[in-house]
């Protein structure tokens, strides 16, 4: 019985999606849901070489976010080459989501580290709370859950989000939010459209630098009034180098830290879960990362993790000891826990659940 026990912890996953962060790290405790998924670094590649080929059209589908006209046929679907895996089959046939559902882009628990992470990647620091799509259109703002649900409607400063800027709904803005109630904030991780213009196929670096440039163009947007009941700060990305890293967990922030968001420089935005953008705890960086960090509140293991970031270290020497047997960098991990050295039922997973 204790083996079948063991068996069934060992291979049971809820999450379908490799990675997920809506589940444990798989280094915490389990690794593989299914033998045959590709290595998350060579999904990477795949997924960015599969954004040079999809031509999605991106400005009617902002529009149709924008003005909530879902009539007509699609007129970017793509019939697709066949593929290898299974998985990237089904993403090369996938269209851009309909209506409000499934419209942020999701990312993965960092498992892999890419080699490149201190020059190809980019770093931003994420507060606890809700992720939210926020529609601003026809002169009003909308905000819409992961799965679609619209859960307010106000005015807003942003171009389009109130009667006195919405300019015959001509503007209109398109943005991926972390909702803080506490704070009454949304802080914006990243752009889609701004004023009419989406930039759904610019790289994250670009992205980024028009985010900033459109925030601190707009007047009263991170403070509260009758015409902007919530705030609007823009979240702060960095590169991916040691030092910076170091430097964003010694600082002491206003808001409360969920945890770190990699974002690859050079991927389009794209809605769904994807390898290009990683997800780690602050405490689990000098264990996956190797960086050193001077101790802080930010960087404290929790009573749960100590054992779990053990087992971290050991899969790594393990993983690294038999790509360098195997030139193919193909490999498998043993399942090295037990059913009683999963995380704790009462270890938090993710508030935001998937970031």
């Amino acid at each position: 019985m204790d083996e079948l026990t063991r068996s069934i912890g060992a291979g049971f996953s809820v999450s379908v999606e490799p990675n997920s962060t809506s589940a444990p790290h798989p280094r915490l405790s389990q690794y593989k849901s299914r033998s045959s998924a590709l290595e998350q670094d060579e999904r990477r590649r795949r997924f960015l070489d599969l954004q040079k080929k999809k031509r999605l059209n991106y400005v009617n589908h902002a529009r149709r976010l924008a003005d909530g006209d879902w009539t007509g046929n699609d007129s970017d679907e793509e019939a697709g080459e066949e593929e290898e895996d299974e998985e990237m089959e089904i993403e090369q046939r996938k269209k851009l989501p309909r209506h409000y559902a499934n419209q942020l882009m999701l990312s993965e628990w960092l498992v892999d580290v890419p080699p490149e992470l201190d020059t190809e990647w980019l770093l931003v620091l994420c507060p606890v709370g809700k992720r939210s799509l926020i529609v601003a259109s026809k002169g009003s703002t909308a905000a819409f859950t992961k799965s679609g649900y619209c859960i307010n409607r106000f005015p807003s400063l942003l171009p389009g989000g109130n009667r006195h800027n919405s300019a015959m709904g001509k503007d209109y803005t398109i943005l991926d939010c972390i909702f803080s109630e506490v704070d009454r904030t949304y802080y914006i991780l990243d752009v889609m459209c701004w004023r009419g213009h989406p930039v759904y196929d610019c790289p994250t670096e670009f992205r980024f630098y028009w985010l900033q440039s459109k925030v601190q163009e707009s007047e009263g947007l991170s403070e509260v009034g009758k015409r902007n009941p919530f705030r609007f700060v823009s979240l702060q990305s960095s590169d991916c180098s040691a030092q910076s890293i170091r430097q964003v967990l010694s600082v002491e922030y206003s808001f409360k830290v969920d945890g770190l968001l990699f974002y690859h420089r050079h991927t389009h935005y794209t809605p769904g879960s994807t390898p290009l953008v990683g997800w780690l705890r602050p405490y689990m960086v000098p264990d996956i990362l190797g960086v050193e960090v001077p101790p802080n509140p930010l960087v404290t293991k929790p009573d749960y993790a100590s054992h779990q970031l053990q087992q971290i270290l050991e899969h790594k020497k393990v993983s690294t000891e038999v790509r360098q047997a195997d030139p193919n960098g193909r490999y498998e991990l043993e399942h090295l826990s037990t059913p009683e050295e999963q995380p704790r039922s009462d270890a938090p997973a993710n508030p935001r659940m998937q970031s």
